[in-house]
């Protein structure tokens, strides 16, 4: 990471509905709080925050507009100087306007969080770095559910967390840790 150079925290999908135990079981537990932390951090030093929120096409969806589950997590409600960002898909480029945001401000860098790691996590980051920017994923804030694989075999969420950070690694991003990413004169 570049010492000030402009850098854009986005947090992704940190809505009610991805507390609802019909997600199934998942890996870092702590992620939200090391979320909180950076997002505390970030407006401590006046950077600026994106919060992205997947907002359904299908009416089934927690995620459906109007629904409590695509409401913002009481810890990550923005603030009315950040900006917000709805997506249909999980990369949070598609359609949403954000290139041009992070461009019109100058901003070079984005540090990704949120949920979930192989999904939105992980399209946002293979975006952003095939569009230009250095991108930063942050592995301890970021999460993932247990899932079947093709073969029907189910697959445990830290294996598929890792997996998804080991694709980004070096091609489109690099993957850090929280500590590592608040270490002095890096933020």
């Amino acid at each position: 990471m570049t010492q000030n150079a402009p850098k854009a925290l986005i947090i992704i999908d940190m809505q009610r509905g991805m507390a609802d135990p019909k997600s199934g079981r998942r890996n870092n537990p702590q992620a939200e709080d090391n979320m909180a932390t950076l997002l505390a951090a970030w407006r401590a030093a006046a950077r600026p925050v994106v919060h992205v929120r997947h907002m359904s096409r299908s009416p089934e969806s927690v995620f459906w507009p109007g629904q409590v589950g695509a409401e913002f997590q009481q810890r990550f409600v923005p603030l009315a100087t950040e900006h917000v960002v709805e997506k249909h898909v999980t990369d949070a480029f598609a359609c949403s306007g954000l290139e041009r945001w992070l461009h019109v401000r100058g901003i070079t860098e984005v540090v990704i969080v949120g949920v979930a790691t192989n999904y939105s996590v992980e399209a946002t980051a293979r975006s952003a770095a095939c569009l230009g920017f250095a991108t930063w994923v942050v592995s301890d804030a970021s999460f993932t559910f247990d899932r079947p694989d093709m073969t029907g075999d189910l697959r445990p969420a830290e294996d598929i967390h890792l997996v998804s950070l080991s694709n980004l690694q070096g091609e489109y991003a690099t993957v850090v840790s929280t500590a590592e990413l608040l270490a002095p004169g890096l933020l």
